[in-house]
């Protein structure tokens, strides 16, 4: 009786023998279609920003409006920027989410047990809004209040900021600080930022809005942060 002999191993489809080098691919642009909801820009109230209904059929805006909700304390406010590339240029199609504590400091997560500061029913703290053909985003919210941080640090008002967008592999993340506000000077965060860039974080008023410009590359870039 000979010996059997082995066949060679074979090559299945993880093997790098079998293919060369992938080609480059970006991101998107798919986050209109899938992603945003009506409404989903407004953490405040009932209005359908947030999503762009221009770019659906009729038949296939489907979308859900989001629920009533209910009584939300501190100061209405509007967020709004437009979303710039290296060049200079507005992103149209890139998408934006919020995620921030409430005017009393408090954020809508099991993660704060806090339960000494009250939340607010129906105020969540998340947001997603899509970008207009000129680059633009629009949340209504609430001004936020100062948030623990690091050791036995207060943080001063900010929402955290992220942003994803054609190309943009790993989603970007960033922080919108107010204008005027005196723990500005003294946040943890913000002051790991060189005092030269920190202006990038910062969101002055501009008639009845808060303006918050983001720039995804360049000699303007906006501060991005590792998580």
């Amino acid at each position: 009786m000979t010996d059997q002999i082995n066949p060679a191993p074979r090559l299945d489809n993880q093997d790098p023998g079998l293919f060369g080098q992938t080609p480059s691919q970006t991101v998107g642009p798919f986050f209109h279609y899938g992603l945003p909801w009506k409404g989903g820009a407004d953490l405040v109230g009932q209005s359908d920003i947030g999503a762009r209904p221009e770019l659906f059929p009729e038949d296939h805006y489907v979308l859900n409006l989001a629920p009533p909700k209910g009584a939300v304390s501190g100061e209405v406010i509007t967020l709004e920027g437009v979303v710039y590339d290296a060049e200079g240029k507005p992103v149209s199609d890139a998408m934006i989410e919020i995620w921030q504590a409430n005017a009393a400091g408090r954020y809508a997560s099991p993660d704060d047990d806090r339960g000494e500061i009250p939340l607010d029913e129906g105020f969540i703290g998340f947001g997603r809004a899509s970008t207009s053909d000129e680059g633009l985003y629009r949340f209504k919210t609430v001004l936020p209040g100062a948030v623990p941080g690091p050791g036995n640090s207060l943080q001063a008002p900010h929402i955290a900021v992220s942003v994803f967008g054609r190309g943009v592999i790993k989603r970007l993340t960033t922080r919108v600080y107010f204008e005027g506000q005196t723990a500005n000077q003294t946040d943890p965060i913000l002051a790991m930022v060189p005092a030269e860039r920190r202006h990038t974080l910062i969101a002055r008023k501009a008639d009845d809005a808060w303006r918050f410009d983001i720039v995804l590359q360049g000699g303007a870039e906006t501060v991005f942060f590792d998580i």
